[in-house]
């Protein structure tokens, strides 16, 4: 049975699952023997390690990472999304695309979720086919193409006021959405971490995150391994969980209601434990 999710009772885990060849975390299953079987793999082991929900992608999203066809996402991702569907396994699936075409055929396919890193800007159709199959939309923030990517992070990323710019953007992206017909039941908040930021911009945001979850929608937070944790800590992706933990732990501090990492079983416990401190989740 899928999961219904009740804001602000605890923090939802999301799970990532890159069938890709070029994921900066070095998850990527595209060039793996069987793509399909390791997603489900990884789908059974997340789930087991207390993720709600899973979020499949066809195409990097890191700094400088080559764009793809339609076509090739949809050929990565649907195999998998049937794959997990079939398998009625207790969770949500999110599908990480900005293309009204890969969302739709996503849904068809058994996707519950749209993730749109673009936040409905990318593809003038997307709004309209959220809107028509009532479903959760994440509406995240990014200005990746205003800002100049150097080795893995973002430089020279201009804001006249980092916090009022981002709120101001995500509204427009709210009001889009409002105007295609999507309910606010169906948005959810991602300020972008890491997209269109430089580091300190991202540890700013996220001690501000308070200030996002103000607009009156949930936030999901996405600071996996990303690379201003990296740059803080001087290192490289597979040894970034510590300051993912401590990413998370703020960020649910200040109000994240969902976590998207690479990470499950660790970062679940580091959601627990900071529910039962901020939230009373401790009932024994």
């Amino acid at each position: 049975m899928k999961p219904e999710l009740v804001y602000g009772q605890r923090t939802y885990i999301m799970g990532i699952i890159n069938v890709t060849p070029d994921s900066f975390s070095g998850d990527g299953l595209a060039n793996s023997n069987d793509p399909v079987l390791g997603a489900l793999q990884h789908a059974e082991e997340f789930i087991q390690a207390g993720a709600d929900i899973l979020d499949i992608g066809g195409e990097s999203t890191r700094p400088g990472a080559e764009p793809v066809s339609a076509q090739q996402e949809m050929d990565r991702i649907l195999p998998v999304i049937e794959t997990l569907a079939r398998a009625n396994l207790p969770c949500l699936i999110s599908v990480d695309t900005y293309r009204a075409a890969t969302a739709q055929s996503a849904l068809d396919t058994g996707a519950d979720w749209i993730n749109d890193v673009w936040g409905l800007r990318a593809d003038s159709d997307m709004a309209a086919v959220c809107a028509k199959a009532n479903v959760p939309v994440i509406l995240m923030h990014n200005r990746s193409k205003a800002g100049k990517a150097v080795l893995g992070r973002y430089v020279d990323v201009e804001y006249t006021d980092l916090l009022e710019d981002i709120k101001h953007d995500l509204l427009e992206c709210v009001s889009h959405a409002h105007k295609a017909g999507i309910q606010d039941k169906n948005i959810i908040l991602d300020p972008g971490i890491g997209f269109g930021k430089t580091v300190n911009q991202n540890l700013e945001l996220l001690n501000r995150l308070d200030e996002i979850k103000s607009l009156g929608y949930p936030v999901l937070l996405g600071p996996s391994r990303k690379s201003f944790i990296g740059y803080t800590l001087d290192l490289p992706p597979e040894d970034r969980l510590e300051g993912t933990a401590a990413a998370v732990a703020v960020g649910i501090t200040r109000g994240a209601d969902i976590i998207r990492v690479h990470d499950v079983a660790a970062m679940v416990r580091v959601a627990r434990m900071t529910d039962a401190i901020v939230r009373g989740r401790y009932t024994c």
